[in-house]
């Protein structure tokens, strides 16, 4: 896909961040890629009937079977008009959470926090029914239609691997899933359908491999002992799971994130183990985007950044780094450090970032965890404060706090717009009530969170004024200070 499409620079990074004041946790990491040559970018419910037809191809996937079909070839001819990356500033949001913890909640066991004990743990047919009604449900032809109208141009979607129907013929390795739910593969080719009838550019993001990368729930299993990066095994299937979605939705996607969050920092071996998958993974699709591991872009200059044994062509890097000082400042201190790594490497896009200052969502840590600032994560620590007042309805909050979102929303506009794009956390929450993300509460669209109203400005008119007439940053620290 994109066959046309030729790169003048061999890797692009995608930046996420989450600036939370005071707090410190590890921050997670994306990577991309895609068939022929494209270019690529770095939380998580649903209801009514179940779908019956058993169609597998992009073009007709209307009402998911309840196994994995067996020929599920896109279209190539599905895709939107070719993007300008490197020229047209990615301006996207996420679709995640694909599962909520409202799932998890609504079983009533406790013990189930994560896609792994959701089929582990209950009958295989009660899955299978909760999350086609959620597949069914929970993003739907309105909300592109609603993402297309704000002005946006990419969806990041996530998956998982036991989401991909491989058969015998795509690897030598195993084919299970269990104890995995199978069956969203018709809704994202459904997903990917919409997408095309309303011109948005997608970046298909593998969000559980085999074994877990991470531990984190995210990642499909919750676990102290991930295990992808430690048995070859895991690593063989993650690689013939990229090369069978590029096969066959090439022609559907802009961009295949090689994998989300890679938690490089937990041993010593695991860098050297993502480096080389990021190697392998490249080879298998060409044009990717790959992640920082947690290990921030110093550690990846110059990798990749011109051809030798690879065509790197196509290459982008996904960056995420969570800061908790101070956010307005941090984002006007990073705006110059990314403009120069992005002249200097490769592409950068700001990604999966949002204007939360704390993380009193509930269930943002994982269900039944609670949150840092208050305290209540896992084991009690010091809180930096009560989680009242920054969280729920919009029309609640202060003033003042309407103000910063506001302001740190430009800002981090403003970074994204300084280097090659950004991307947004998220569309969509679990709870109505618990909005984590005032999410792009500036722009013409409807806020799905309780109580929550905007003004009508089109997402466009904030990007020329809030990136294009040179405001300083300087502007809004000295306007915090003044409300403090």
């Amino acid at each position: 896909m994109f066959s046309d499409l030729s790169l003048p620079l061999s890797l692009l990074v995608l930046c996420q961040l989450f600036l939370s004041n005071r707090v410190h946790a590890a921050q997670q990491c994306r990577l991309q890629l895609n068939k022929n040559s494209l270019a690529g970018g770095g939380g998580d419910s649903g209801a009514p009937s179940e779908p019956t037809s058993t169609s597998t191809s992009a073009g007709d996937a209307t009402a998911p079977p309840t196994s994995p079909p067996t020929s599920p070839t896109a279209s190539a001819s599905s895709v939107p008009t070719p993007f300008a990356y490197g020229k047209t500033p990615i301006r996207g949001v996420n679709l995640q959470p694909w599962i909520t913890p409202s799932i998890f909640q609504n079983t009533g066991n406790e013990n189930i926090v994560d896609e792994f004990t959701f089929g582990s743990m209950q009958d295989p047919s009660t899955a299978l029914s909760v999350l086609q009604n959620h597949w069914a449900t929970w993003i739907t032809e309105e909300d592109f239609a609603a993402i297309a109208a704000a002005g946006l141009n990419h969806v990041r979607i996530p998956y998982g691997y036991w989401s991909v129907p491989l058969t015998s013929a795509d690897t030598d390795g195993s084919t299970s899933t269990a104890p995995y739910t199978p069956g969203a593969w018709p809704y994202l080719l459904k997903a990917l359908n919409w997408a095309k009838q309303y011109n948005i550019h997608v970046l298909l993001d593998l969000h559980g491999a085999p074994g877990s990368q991470n531990g984190f729930d995210n990642s499909g299993q919750r676990t102290g002992t991930p295990e992808w990066s430690i048995n070859p095994a895991n690593i063989s299937r993650t690689v013939d799971t990229i090369r069978f979605v590029t096969e066959n939705l090439g022609g559907m996607v802009d961009i295949i994130e090689l994998l989300n969050e890679p938690a490089a920092f937990s041993t010593n071996t695991f860098p050297a183990t993502l480096r080389q998958y990021w190697q392998d993974g490249y080879s298998a699709v060409r044009a990717v985007m790959i992640g920082d591991g947690f290990l921030g872009v110093d550690s990846w200059t110059n990798f990749l950044t011109a051809p030798s044994n690879l065509d790197s062509q196509g290459v982008m890097m996904d960056y995420l780094s969570r800061s908790f000082q101070d956010h307005i400042s941090f984002a006007c201190s990073s705006i110059q450090d990314l403009a120069n790594f992005a002249t200097g490497n490769i592409w950068t896009v700001v990604g999966e970032w949002s204007t939360a200052p704390t993380d009193c969502t509930q269930w943002l840590n994982g269900r039944g965890v609670g949150a840092r600032w208050d305290g209540t994560w896992f084991i009690p620590n010091t809180p930096l404060g009560s989680c009242a007042g920054w969280t729920g309805s919009y029309s609640n909050f202060s003033a003042e706090y309407k103000t910063f979102l506001r302001q740190y929303w430009e800002v981090q506009v403003t970074m994204g717009e300084s280097v090659q794009g950004w991307i947004y956390w998220t569309w969509k929450v679990g709870a109505p009530s618990y909005c984590l993300l005032p999410r792009l509460i500036f722009f013409r669209r409807r806020i799905l969170m309780s109580g929550g109203t905007a003004p009508s400005i089109q997402l466009t008119d904030s990007i020329r004024t809030f990136a294009h007439e040179d405001l300083s940053c300087k502007l809004y620290e000295r306007t915090l200070r003044e409300n403090r």
